[in-house]
């Protein structure tokens, strides 16, 4: 959506990272369009500052360890948010999603934990 079309309130959530409720699945979809469409364009730079920066194994445990830190605030964010849905007595489909999202974030900080390990490891082997 263009800033024109925005109305002020889309404009300061966007700004400030405040997010609103979308009943319509078809904005859901716009919206997970635009952060995925965000997500690539960012990666591209993020690629090459990388490659120009992680030029031996100690090099990468900085950023590992950042992305970790970051997956593993957010899953516990998620994990209060499937709490409050358990206590609310939501849907157990939706219950389902936020165990399937929660778990699978878990699984990605020990997967990063090992990451990190490696580095480590892998410079003392050197």
């Amino acid at each position: 959506m263009s800033l024109a079309r925005r109305s002020l309130m889309e404009v300061a959530a966007a700004r400030f990272g405040w997010r609103r409720a979308y009943a319509d699945t078809t904005d859901v979809d716009g919206l997970l369009i635009e952060q995925t469409e965000t997500a690539y364009t960012e990666a591209t730079d993020h690629a090459q500052l990388a490659t120009a920066k992680n030029a031996d194994v100690l090099a990468v445990q900085p950023g590992v360890l950042d992305v970790r830190g970051r997956i593993l605030a957010d899953v516990l964010y998620l994990e209060g948010v499937l709490t409050g849905a358990r206590n609310r007595g939501l849907p157990p489909e939706l219950i389902e999603r936020l165990e399937d999202a929660v778990d699978h974030g878990h699984e990605m900080t020990v997967l990063l934990a090992d990451t990190v390990r490696t580095t480590a490891a892998l410079h003392a082997a050197s």
